[in-house]
């Protein structure tokens, strides 16, 4: 029988209000289509094969290092020295453009202001801003904050979906749509494009939950409009509680969230994929995009989401837990795919750089531990310090390794978000909000410093075959 448009089912989505397609309902495999869902190879390949054609799996040595692709004046990630062709571990280290994360984030906190504007205009730069740079910057910021009608009266209708992840890479693209010159690609032009995307991706992000949540309870979204003069901090939280429903303090905090997930070196994965759409000269909207849609996988961004759920997962099996016997067996399970999602994974645990810490993690773990104290919850992040201390040891008994293993900075940011009364939906796009700035100077730095489009190859294994004529197969 013909697969025709009859054999295509579509179901109401009640979150989405509209119909969408039922892949499942619509496959209806038959001896025709079996070789057409099932013919591909679907297994890995050999790890053998990667040996014998000297490939670098995921662009990285068989030590685990990376393959190093480029040059940077952004950022520095430590986390191990070379000594004499060995990598030895060390305690992990994060520079933007020369200056170490704590300093910039401690420094601010100590003078009680926002520091994610200094961070980013740092990245942008290369320098930090005096006083008089700091405010204008600041000012072009806040200016930037309002979004045009036209851009509003299509936002809600053109990126209604699922995930906020998928909302804001619609959302840059459509940004495209509003610009005069979307394809200038002059450094001028790039810094514009830059200083707008950092000012109203918070708001997007934002205003893109408060749609959904609208549209579910079945009622007209309530957005502030924008103040000129609020952080990016302040302007995410006012969009999700409302103005004068959150503190000074859940601000600052949310502002070293932003401070430490601005920028981590141009060899993590959105910042890759922004660089290679950027070595091509494509306009700008379609690099940031792009790092969006890396950004989103649960190998990436998405892993702070799954820190929560397990954290969640954790406390509903295990009921002592201040016994490191009872902790330590549960995440033996995880290990071996015997509990929540099977992946066989620890998340918030372990990370491709940093080997005896990750700096982003203990000052996570600074701030969480004040902000626990203050709202009562304590014992919650007590188990978390206690996945962190006992993890390291069940996998390498579980797993052979004698690799070091540190707690990476998912480990600690869901608990917090949580705190500051932020949805899990919100996480990962909070992670993008922030992360643009790193991207913007990557972007300007590998199409003004490059010049040159990233082309890596690939090994072909393929067999040669002759062409069997349609009649004959």
């Amino acid at each position: 029988m013909a697969y025709t448009t009859q054999n295509i089912f579509y179901r109401f989505d009640d979150a989405l209000s509209r119909l969408v397609i039922d892949y499942e309902a619509s496959r209806q495999v038959s001896n025709e289509s079996e070789r057409l869902y099932h013919g591909a190879p679907s297994e890995p390949y050999d790890e053998l094969l990667f040996t014998e054609h000297n490939v670098k799996r995921g662009l990285r040595n068989s030590d685990g290092s990376g393959v190093v692709a480029g040059l940077t004046r952004i950022c520095d990630v430590h986390g191990y020295n070379r000594v004499d062709g060995v990598l030895v571990p060390d305690e992990g280290r994060l520079t933007l453009r020369g200056y170490d994360i704590e300093d910039l984030i401690t420094n601010a906190q100590a003078e009680d202001r926002f520091g994610y504007e200094e961070v980013a205009y740092l990245l942008l730069t290369g320098s930090l801003p005096t006083a008089g740079e700091l405010d204008d910057f600041q000012a072009r910021l806040g200016a930037y904050r309002h979004i045009s009608e036209g851009y509003v009266a299509q936002f809600p209708i053109t990126t209604v979906s699922s995930s906020i992840m998928n909302v804001l890479m619609r959302a840059v693209l459509l940004l495209y749509a509003f610009d005069a010159e979307p394809d200038n690609t002059s450094p001028e032009h790039e810094i514009d494009i830059a200083v707008s995307l950092l000012s109203r991706l918070p708001r997007i992000a934002a205003m893109a939950h408060a749609f959904a949540v609208a549209r579910q309870e079945g009622r007209r979204p309530q957005v502030p409009l924008p103040d000129a003069a609020f952080s990016t901090a302040e302007t995410i939280l006012q969009v999700l509680r409302g103005e004068g429903n959150y503190t000074h303090d859940e601000a600052m905090l949310l502002d070293v969230m932003l401070m430490l997930h601005a920028e981590h070196g141009g060899g993590n994965n959105s910042t890759f994929a922004c660089r290679v759409l950027s070595s091509s000269a494509t306009d700008a909207y379609s690099a940031y995009a792009a790092a969006i849609g890396s950004l989103k996988g649960p190998r990436h961004g998405g892993a702070n989401e799954k820190v929560v759920r397990m954290h969640a997962d954790i406390r509903e099996h295990v009921s002592n837990w201040d016994s490191d016997d009872e902790v330590a067996s549960y995440l033996e399970k995880l290990l071996r795919r015997e509990a929540f999602d099977r992946s066989g994974l620890i998340y918030g645990m372990g990370h491709a750089v940093y080997t005896l810490s990750d700096p982003r993690a203990k000052l996570c773990k600074r701030y969480a531990r004040s902000l626990a104290e203050a709202k009562g919850l304590g014992e919650e992040f007590a188990l978390i310090e206690n996945i962190e201390r006992l993890a390291p040891d069940v996998m390498r008994s579980v797993r052979g390794t004698k690799k070091p293993i540190c707690a990476n900075i998912d480990l600690y940011t869901g608990f917090i978000y949580t705190m500051l009364g932020i949805p899990p939906t919100l996480f990962t796009p909070l992670f993008a909000v922030a992360r643009t700035a790193g991207w913007s100077a990557h972007r300007m730095e590998e199409l003004f410093g490059a010049h040159r489009i990233i082309r890596p190859a690939y090994n072909s294994i393929m067999d040669d075959m002759s062409y069997i004529p349609l009649a004959q197969r």
